[in-house]
């Protein structure tokens, strides 16, 4: 599924829950088991939108010339926001009463957003481990073929009743 971040229009649409889906269990993960995979389209615009939802209204995520007069090689996109896109795809796939308990990420590349191409980013989330309360969801997260987060990791878990 791909999604366009760069307008109001561009929503995340959820998936339609199988039969399957409704019956996930712990026990029903497999270790290597690809469970969502998305694409994500950033511009300009989705990091203005960002600043403005965030208040991170840092010039790095906007302006080219002070980017690159701190050193860095253009405009980036928020870090919270490369986070928050990578995990959705888990988001929307897990059932109702499942929740994510723990998610951790090490930045360690950015993703820069060309003014005119912007960026795509590719999320693919596989199970990790599995225990009798839940799962570890491993994500690896590409911008231009190279990973953007290391170590992202969401444990899920039943909802406590």
């Amino acid at each position: 599924m791909n999604t366009n971040l760069s307008s109001p229009e561009g929503s995340v649409d959820a998936p339609q829950s199988s039969r399957e889906e409704q019956l996930l269990t712990p026990q029903r993960l497999e270790i290597g088991q690809v469970v969502a995979e998305r694409d994500f389209h950033l511009t300009r615009d989705s990091l203005v939108r960002y600043a403005g939802a965030s208040g991170d209204f840092n010039p790095i995520h906007y302006r080219d010339d002070f980017a690159q007069s701190v050193g860095l090689p253009g405009v980036l996109a928020h870090g919270m926001l490369t986070m928050g896109i990578a995990v959705q795809p888990v988001v929307d796939w897990l059932p109702a009463w499942f929740e994510i308990s723990d998610y951790q990420v090490r930045f360690t590349r950015p993703v820069l957003v060309d003014a005119e191409g912007g960026a795509d980013v590719r999320v693919s989330a596989k199970v990790g481990a599995v225990d009798e309360t839940g799962a570890r969801i491993d994500l690896t997260v590409l911008f231009a073929d190279e990973s953007v987060l290391g170590k992202a990791q969401v444990r899920i878990a039943a909802r406590a009743q």
